[in-house]
């Protein structure tokens, strides 16, 4: 049996998953970036390259996903990681009733 692949939908979605974690890594990088700036860590010409930096890699996200027609795709993505995150931290908050839950689903 011959495996048939895709190579615009494989390229795509694997864009796609390269594209989610970059964002994501971007969203960390901004806390970190809000937290020094609260923190008076950073002198102004740091927060104004700090700043820019951000912005440029924003706009080359926004550019490869307009190029790509990943927007919808991306977002799709990350609203199933924002899923599985929540339920983890859910698991970890609430570890009594995910037992329970795990312990009725078995009986």
């Amino acid at each position: 049996m011959t495996l048939k692949i895709d190579e615009k939908s494989l390229k795509n979605g694997v864009l796609t998953l390269v594209i989610t974690l970059v964002e994501v890594i971007e969203e960390a990088l901004e806390s970190q970036a809000i937290r020094r700036l609260e923190g008076g860590e950073l002198t102004e010409d740091e927060q104004e390259r700090l700043g820019q930096a951000l912005l440029e890699l924003d706009e080359a996200i926004d550019q490869i996903k307009a190029d790509h027609g990943l927007h919808t795709s991306v977002a799709d993505l990350r609203r199933g990681l924002d899923d599985v995150v929540d339920e983890v931290v859910d698991k970890l908050v609430n570890p009594a009733r995910w037992a329970q839950e795990a312990g009725g689903q078995h009986g």
